[in-house]
Parts: structure tokens; sequence; C-alpha cells
């Protein structure tokens, strides 16, 4: 029974139970009567299950079935009995080929009904996955009829207004939750990041060290097997002593083994030496990521502390506008915030120990970064451009100029270009500028170049004094006034200044000198470093790059540029030139000196050089394409201006309030766009010819006034009028 019970199918449950008990009952009906015929197979066997076969109705006992009784079973013979029991025994005792067939059979299904259960478990777990989030689906929906069925019994506003406002309230503090759980997943993985990385190094390490043990276990079974081999084989005594070359060799080869033992001794260390300087390398690679990343997020957090300081400016100066000159508690508290937020940068940084370069009262080449204005109300605004000058610019410098510098280090022999134009429009790092300019200047003034040439012209100005000398040390102490290279009593600046504009006024007769040459010319000395690289990039931009008349007496080539510069205005900001014409403003008053000293005077130094550095390669146009993306820049603020003197006032100064580098470099070469020079060629000789024309009857009208005055004589005063002298003499 227990063997066969374990044939049972639990597919069919049920049948196989009502087939069991039957056949025990009939099992033991047989026991009861002795022996008698035996059934079919009991369904203990491994086989599947037949259907009993009828047996023919006793002629005695009609419309009764055989299988109602066992008593209606017919006796079989004996050894019918005996093959029933060989079966049963069979089915019992798997030791038989039948029997063992019939176990690997129901091994078998045992198996497929484990496997279809295992599918069953899953997809019951998987269905009561999904009753669970049918569940929370259902959950929410509820909550949501709950909360729209309280909005809609809500009585008044008030109560909507407050159901909206606490619904709010949930969702922000979900999003809180959601955020705090994101920054949980990211400390996790950056922590599990780290681990994994330790797990490395440590099994490196133990590599190493198992490495190092195993080298060092190799020498010590050498060294055994040596003392081994030693004991074993015990040297034999010589019969005579041994010759000195003998003792020679021997010593030899003993230093020989030493030396190999030592050798592999180093080897080991060497190894473990290599290790340790990896490890150290990888601990200083992470340092120097740590280091940059926390530089990049300290300069950024400068950058918004400067926003931020600049918008306190702002408001501080918005504030004093409108209160004006009244007296009272709030202008007196005004003033003493403005005081205090001049004199913060020195205070803060001596309150703190981190360094984190506050604003410097001079930049890299001298130029102050704060002006100096007289009057408060300018001064506030100049520390406004200031914080927004150093915001910029640290903002930058990762994203914008980091990729900058790294092309200009991978950038070669200088050639020129299409690539190296563009580098040249985005500005120049200063670490490669004096080459570059050095390089350009060559490129302008190759066939006007000499050797000793600038020598030559000191010693002539050594030997007689120019006409021009007086004006050029009149102008020397003018020059850049807000530069500490120029203004310091110890500075030799000033006295390369005087030998390059001397020396060129011996080059160029025709001009000597003209006021603004001065500016160009220290603009090149700060940057070469040098008289005589300073002195030929004044010759090329006045020779090689201006017209040839731009610094004549009569200026004619520059007026020229200007009346150029309304006409491209007119075309390319329409509504600007229009507005300015409405008040009646003369913008040469404004832009003749940009043009005349390529915008020193006007650009903070950063904008100016990056100017330069695109001048100097391709020309005056780029001054057009600066011009007009200045006014293109600051359109909306001039535009507000609704009075001439306003108007004045502010593009006095307006130059100076521009920060943004990267967005004029955008107006300029992209935003004004086309800009052909076979244009500028035809306004030029346009404006040249109209300007000629009225020169010339300008002089005509002089000598005819000339003419008149010569012919009439000089009139005397009338005898009753007498001079101021005159009348105190007498009195």
């Amino acid at each position: 029974m227990p063997l066969a019970l374990q044939n049972i199918s639990l597919k069919h449950l049920g049948t196989e139970i009502q087939n069991t008990m039957c056949n025990i009952r009939g099992n033991k009906q047989a026991q009861g009567a002795g022996p008698g015929p035996q059934e079919e197979d009991s369904p203990w066997s491994g086989e599947p299950q037949r259907e009993e076969q009828p047996v023919p109705p006793d002629p005695s006992t009609p419309g009764k079935e055989p299988e109602d009784s066992p008593k209606s079973t017919p006796k079989c013979s004996r050894t019918a009995n005996f093959i029933q029991k060989a079966k049963r025994q069979n089915a019992t005792f798997p030791l038989f080929p039948e029997g063992l067939a019939r176990s690997r059979v129901s091994q078998e299904k045992t198996a497929a009904l484990e496997q279809q259960v295992l599918v069953l478990t899953k997809e019951l777990r998987s269905q009561k996955e999904l009753v669970k989030i049918l569940h929370k689906a259902l959950e929410a929906a509820q909550q949501e009829k709950r909360v729209s069925n309280a909005y809609l019994v809500a009585a008044g506003d008030q109560d909507r207004l407050e159901l909206v406002r606490h619904q709010v309230r949930q969702i922000a503090e979900l999003g809180r939750r959601v955020e705090a759980l994101e920054r949980e997943r990211d400390s996790l993985a950056q922590t599990a990041s780290l681990r994994e990385q330790q797990v490395q190094e440590l099994q490196q390490h133990v590599q190493l060290l198992m490495d190092k043990n195993q080298a060092k276990q190799q020498v010590i079974c050498q060294l055994s097997e040596k003392v081994t081999w030693d004991f074993t084989h015990p040297p034999s005594e010589p019969a005579a002593p041994p010759e000195a070359t003998d003792r020679d060799f021997l010593s030899q080869q003993e230093k020989l083994e030493h030396l190999k033992d030592d050798m592999e001794a180093y080897r080991t260390q060497n190894r473990f030496l290599n290790s340790e300087i990896h490890q150290v390398t990888k601990i200083w690679r992470k340092a120097a990521e740590k280091e940059r990343a926390l530089l990049m997020k300290c300069a950024y957090l400068q950058a918004k502390n400067c926003q931020v300081e600049s918008k306190y400016l702002a408001g501080l100066r918005q504030l004093q506008e409108a209160v004006g000159s009244e007296a009272g508690e709030c202008s007196e508290l005004l003033r003493q915030l403005t005081q205090e937020a001049l004199q913060w940068e020195a205070g803060e940084a001596a309150a703190t120990s981190v360094g984190l370069s506050p604003i410097s009262e001079y930049d890299e080449y001298g130029f102050l970064t704060v002006p100096d204005y007289e009057v408060e109300d300018l001064k506030l605004l100049a520390k406004i451009q200031a914080l927004e000058v150093r915001s910029h610019h640290l903002l930058a410098h990762e994203a914008v100029e980091r990729p900058l510098r790294e092309r200009w280090a991978a950038l070669g022999e200088l050639a020129p270009s299409a690539e190296l134009k563009q580098l040249l429009r985005g500005g120049v790092p200063r670490e490669h500028r004096p080459r570059v300019w050095a390089w350009l200047v060559h490129r302008r003034i190759q066939t006007l170049q000499a050797p000793g040439r600038y020598q030559e012209l000191l010693s002539r100005g050594q030997a007689g004094q120019h006409p021009a000398a007086r004006q050029i040390e009149l102008d020397l102490n003018r020059t850049f006034p807000n530069n500490k290279h120029f203004t310091c009593p110890t500075s030799d600046f000033p006295d390369k200044l005087r030998r390059v504009l001397l020396a060129f006024s011996w080059q160029n007769p025709t001009i000597g000198y003209c006021q603004g040459l001065n500016r160009l010319a220290a603009i090149a000395l700060l940057i070469l470093n040098e008289e005589e690289s300073a002195f030929w990039c004044l010759v090329a931009i006045v020779e090689t790059i201006m017209p040839a008349d731009y610094y004549s007496k009569t200026l004619v080539a520059s007026q020229v540029d200007q009346r150029v510069l309304q006409d491209l205005l007119a075309e390319k900001l329409p509504r600007l030139m229009a507005h300015l014409w409405q008040h009646h403003v003369d913008l040469s008053l404004i832009t003749f000196n940009w043009f005349l000293v390529v915008f020193t005077d006007s650009l903070i130094s950063d904008i100016l050089l990056r100017v330069w550095d695109a001048f100097l390669y391709e020309g005056i146009k780029v001054v057009f394409r600066y011009a007009l993306a200045i006014f293109k820049y600051n359109e909306k603020e001039i535009l507000r201006l609704q009075d001439s003197l306003e108007i004045y006032q502010y593009l006095r100064f307006f130059t100076k309030t521009i920060c943004n580098s990267r967005k004029l470099m955008n107006i300029a070469f992209n935003d004004m766009n086309p800009f052909p020079m076979r244009q500028l060629r035809q306004l030029r000789v346009a404006h040249r010819e109209r300007l000629e024309a009225e020169l010339r009857e300008l002089e005509r009208l002089k000598a005819e006034y000339l003419e008149t005055q010569a012919g009439q004589g000089r009139r005397t005063p009338p005898e009753a009028c007498a001079s101021e002298d005159e009348g105190d003499g007498e009195a």
C-alpha cells in the first residue's frame, strides 16, 4: 500500500480515491470468500487507467449487472491466479523490468506535475500583485472621489479654495518626499560605487600581496632545497688543497648566487613600489578631480553671489532715485546702506578666512575693475558694473573659456584659415595673446619692417627734437589714468611710450603725431611688453589697417567713416536711428573717438582686447561690426529715454555697462550679417566725394572772406568807443 500510494495521480485525485476504495473493498471480499478470480490491475500501478471490460450477464439472473457484486465474477483457474499475483508483484517491487518502466513513467509524471505547480504558483503570485495594484488604484480613485465630493459639497468659494490649497500642500509634500528619496538613492548609488572601487583596490592589493608571498615562498623553497642538498651531499674532503683558481671560481659563483637573490628581492620590491605608486597616483587624481569640482562650485557660488550683490546695489540705486534728496530717516538709511555696500568687499575679506578671490582693484592688465567716478550715484553704478563683469567671467570660465584654451593649446603653427578667424573672434587667452599679436603684426608689416630701423629712429630723435615732441609730452600724463602701469611714478611704461611715439613721428612725417596714437601704442605696450614690437604694431594700425589719411590734420577718412556708420545704423537698426533723429542726437560726437582709438576709452579691458584680437586680423570692418553691436546691445535702454539731454548723458558712459562679451560678440558677428566689405567700400567712396565737395566749398567761402577783408582794410573802432584798459587808465 505505501508504494502504491506514491503513484496516485494528483490531477484526477477524486477518481483515484474512488478506484482505490473500490479495489480495497474487492480485495476484502475476495479474502473473505477464499481464493477467487482477481479483477483487473489496481490503479496503483503506473499504467494508465483502462476501462473495465463488461462481463457477459448470467442467463439465470437477467437484468442484473455482473459488476454489482463480486459474487457474480466467474471463477478462474489456479493458473490465472498465479498470473495476477505476478503482475501485482511486478507493480509492487520495481526490481523487475516491467515494474522499473512503470516507476520511470511515474517519476516523469511527478516532475511534470511539479513543474506545472511552480508555473501555477508564479501565476498566482502575479495575480496577487495585480490585485494589490488594482486595490491601490481603487483606493486612489476613492480618495479622489471623496475629495471631489467634498469640493462639490463645499458651501462657499472659501471652503473650495481651502480644499485646493490642501491638495497643493499635499502635492508639494509628495514632491519633497520624492526629491528626498531621489537624493537618498543618488547617495546610495555613490556609496555603492565607492564601495566597489574600494573592493577592487583591496582585491588588487591582496593579489599583489599574494604575488609577493609566492615569490618569497619560491625563494624559501630554493633555499630549503639548497640546504637539503648540502646536508645530503656533504662535500668530500679534497686530497690536496684547492688551487687559487678554484677558490676564485667558488667565490665568484657564491657572489653570483647572492646577486641573483638580491635581484629577485629587488624585483619583488619594485613590483610592490610600483603598486604603491599606482595607488598614490589614483588617489592624487581623485583629489585633483575633487579639487577641480570644488573650484567649479566655488566659481559658480561666487558668480551667484556677485549677481545677488549687483541686484542689491541696483535696488539701492533705484530707491535713491525714487527718494531723491528728501530729508528724513529713509534717505539717511539709504545713504548708510550705500556706504556699507561700497565698503563691503574689504570688510568681508578681513572677516572670513576662506579666500574666494574677491574683486580685485586692478585686472590682469592693470586697468581699474571698478571705475573711479566722483559722483556718489556713479560710484554705486561702477560697483554694479564690476560685480556683473565678475559674474559673467566666473560663469563663462568653465563653460566657454576652458574649451577655448584647449583649442588654442592644440593649435600649432599659426597660418591664415577659417578656424583661426573663428578663434580670434572668440578671443585669445592671455597666455597666447603676445605670441598671436606678434604674428599678426609681422604679417601686416613684413614688407615695411627692416632690421635696426627702430634704433635708427631713436638715434635720430636724440640728435634733434621733433616738432611733435611737446604735444607727446602733454599727452603722456593723460594716457590711461585708470591703469596703474601709466600712473605709478616708478613704472617704466611712460618712458617706453614716449620713445615709441617719438620714433613713429620720425617714421611717418606726414602724420607726425595725432591725439589718440598714444592710446593705441599704450595697448600694444601692455600686451607685447617690448618697445620695438609696440612700435611696429602702431605702424601696422596706422599705415596698413586704417585708411591713408585717417590720422591726418583734416581727419577726412575718419569723418567719412562716421557718415558710413550712420547709414549702416539706419539699415540695421532703423527704429533706433529714427528715435535719435527725432531728438536731434548727433552720434558722431560719441562714436568719432571709438574709431579713432579703436574703443580704448570706451570698453572694459576684457571686451576691448577681444575686439583687438579680431581687428588686427580682419581690419577696420571689425570696428564697424562692434559699433553696431554696441547700439544693438543697449537699444531698449536708449529707446526708453525721451529727452535729448538724457540720451547724451547715457551715451557718455553706456559702453562701460556692457559686461557680457559673448553676447556682444554674437551680435557683432551673427546678428549684423550680412555685412559685405564691398558695400562698405561703396559707401566710403560716395561719402568721401560729398565730404570733399563740402570741404572745397568751405575753402572757397573762406578764401572769399579773406579777400573781402583784405580789400576793405582793417577797420578802426569809432572814437566814441574806448577799451576797458583805456578807461581804467584815465580813471
